[in-house]
């Protein structure tokens, strides 16, 4: 669905009106919460890139202060659980002998791809997740994911079953 350039240009204003009426209420907020003014500052601008993207939501917000918080609230998180795998895989890079370091792009590709992957995976139970990641990651079988785990090979199936159908839903609203 397109918009004409008349609605395009009110929805346009719709977000303009938003910054200026919020952008400031939003920053405060941030501050409380994060205790950083220039982390606050950056999140408050990747609260708006975000909304750039939804501006027809915009037009139709009776809460505006709620909707900006929600998407603050979850890039937060986001942010939290980017810098939780970027602290895992750097200590996992510490063990890795000089002469079979990645480069520092595949570094960066290898970070971005754990990244999606634990993003896609968020929401699982523990014992989902991880027999997940071991079957796909580090190729073990059910029965040997079933001992690591302590559970029967059938809960293996289980949680398998349940990781694929998470991840295919998750894909499919991509």
């Amino acid at each position: 669905m397109s918009s004409s350039p008349s609605n395009s240009s009110l929805l346009h204003t719709d977000v303009r009106n938003l910054y200026s009426n919020h952008h400031h209420w939003l920053v405060n907020w941030l501050r409380r919460r994060l205790r950083n003014a220039e982390n606050a500052d950056d999140m408050a601008q990747d609260t708006f890139l975000y909304v750039l993207g939804k501006p027809e939501q915009v037009a139709q917000l009776r809460e505006p202060r709620a909707w900006l918080s929600s998407i603050a609230k979850g890039l937060i998180i986001d942010r939290y659980r980017r810098q939780q795998v970027e602290q895992a895989y750097l200590q996992a890079l510490a063990h890795v002998p000089e002469q079979d370091m990645p480069s520092p792009e595949e570094r960066l590709i290898l970070l971005e791809t754990l990244t999606r992957i634990d993003a896609l995976l968020d929401g699982l139970k523990p014992n989902v997740r991880t027999a997940f990641l071991l079957s796909r990651l580090e190729g073990l079988g059910y029965q040997a994911i079933a001992e690591r785990l302590e559970v029967s090979v059938s809960s293996v199936e289980k949680y398998m079953a349940t990781a694929i159908r998470h991840c295919f839903l998750a894909r499919a609203s991509l």
